[in-house]
């Protein structure tokens, strides 16, 4: 098998380079600006140059390229190589903005597409509530049309960033008469406006990255629905979807490794560095092997997407990998800092993801942030219930068939 890019993707690597060699870090009187703009300027001309946001249309503010999953991995290798901005992250952009482009109105898209990729304003997702997380069709939020708007009432929990979110898209309960799938409707909300409280949830890092919402007679205009009434859950699907996709983690598969390696190389095992440790490099290895065949399953998925066939289970597969992945990745991060992690303190990073070389705090952050990864965008005992259920054609759970 040649795994190798080709001379046609070298040659595209060329053009990225020399774009990058001439547009970032940012030079003369623009790498006086604040950083914030000098980002913001780099990705204006990412944009024009068409190496980000390839999948959303000019009209809404992207690039409007062909999907290639090779190109796309080009790019990546070499904006991360020039520490280069690469398109945002977050769930407004990986979660929403692919939900308006499949179910949203015109409006909805000329009006929030592009200030969202640009970051100009951020958004949250309102699913889980207290009650209703793996089970999330039974959630009891209530949205009431009166007028020209709906008046929403009921709380939300582990809102990421809802702290710093302009708007929230949410599943609200609208027609209660309904089967618990049917009675849904997808909302978009304002999230500065009076009767919304958000209330940040304390980790056990020491960050509260999650929050917890209530919604006393908050209100959102009648058209700000994405769907019909009521098909709220089918749209949750295409969002779902996306977040659960390892599609947008193809280039970043083994972006980890690295931190990883140089971990090594500065911790001691019995007196020598951790790297020349015959233990050490075995579990480096299978580290490496899992991130690579997750890697090129990522690729082969991405090829049968842009020919438009089936990819079969894999594509059922990927959010666990990534998830058992992560966990390994931070298990061998902490058995290579040792005690030390007992005396690490701070986090480097809200979502403990290194990508570089960190201090020991960064890696305890990572190991806590890897245990969340197995609950994220459903469980991962939810998600070998679809390997199993859809991909393998077993039996569905005996709890599941009685609640049925």
């Amino acid at each position: 098998m040649d795994l190798s890019y080709g001379e046609e993707y070298e040659e595209f690597r060329r053009e990225v380079q020399a774009f990058l060699a001439e547009s970032w870090p940012p030079r003369g009187d623009e790498a006086q600006l604040p950083q914030n703009e000098q980002i913001d300027r780099f990705r204006e001309r990412g944009v024009e140059a068409g190496y980000l946001s390839r999948s959303i249309p000019r009209k809404y503010g992207g690039s409007e390229q062909e999907a290639d999953s090779s190109k796309a991995a080009v790019i990546g290798e070499e904006f991360r190589r020039a520490g280069a901005p690469m398109d945002l992250l977050g769930g407004g952009v990986s979660l929403l903005v692919p939900t308006l482009l499949e179910r949203g109105e015109e409006w909805q898209k000329e009006k929030f597409i592009k200030p969202t990729i640009r970051g100009h304003i951020r958004w949250c997702q309102g699913y889980s509530e207290p009650g209703s997380g793996s089970d999330l069709a039974s959630l009891q939020t209530k949205g009431e049309l009166v007028g020209d708007e709906w008046l929403i009432n009921g709380q939300k929990i582990w809102t990421t960033g809802a702290q710093f979110a302009d708007y929230c898209f949410c599943l609200v309960r609208t027609e209660p008469e309904q089967p618990k799938h049917a009675g849904i409707s997808y909302l978009l909300i304002d999230m500065h406006q009076p009767g919304v409280e958000v209330r940040p949830l304390k980790q056990m890092t020491g960050n509260s990255g999650f929050n917890e919402v209530f919604f006393t007679d908050a209100r959102t205009p009648r058209d700000w629905i994405v769907g019909k009434r009521g098909e709220g859950w089918l749209v949750s699907r295409t969002t779902l979807k996306h977040e659960r996709s390892g599609l947008i983690n193809v280039g970043q598969a083994t972006s980890q490794l690295p931190a990883l390696v140089d971990l090594a190389r500065r911790s001691t095992r019995n007196g020598r560095p951790a790297i020349e440790d015959p233990e050490i490099r075995q579990k480096l290895a299978e580290v490496e092997g899992f991130m690579l065949a997750n890697e090129y399953s990522l690729r082969y998925r991405a090829t049968k997407d842009i020919k438009g066939q089936d990819p079969g289970r894999i594509q059922l597969m990927a959010k666990l990998i990534r998830s058992d992945i992560g966990q390994e990745v931070a298990k061998l991060g902490m058995e290579l800092i040792g005690d030390d992690g007992l005396l690490a303190g701070g986090a480097a990073s809200e979502m403990g993801r290194p990508d570089g070389p960190q201090d020991n705090g960064a890696w305890v952050t990572t190991y806590m942030g890897s245990l969340a990864g197995a609950i994220a965008a459903g469980s991962s005992n939810i998600q070998r219930n679809i390997i199993g259920e859809r991909g393998l054609g077993l039996p569905r759970d005996a709890a599941a068939q009685r609640g049925k």
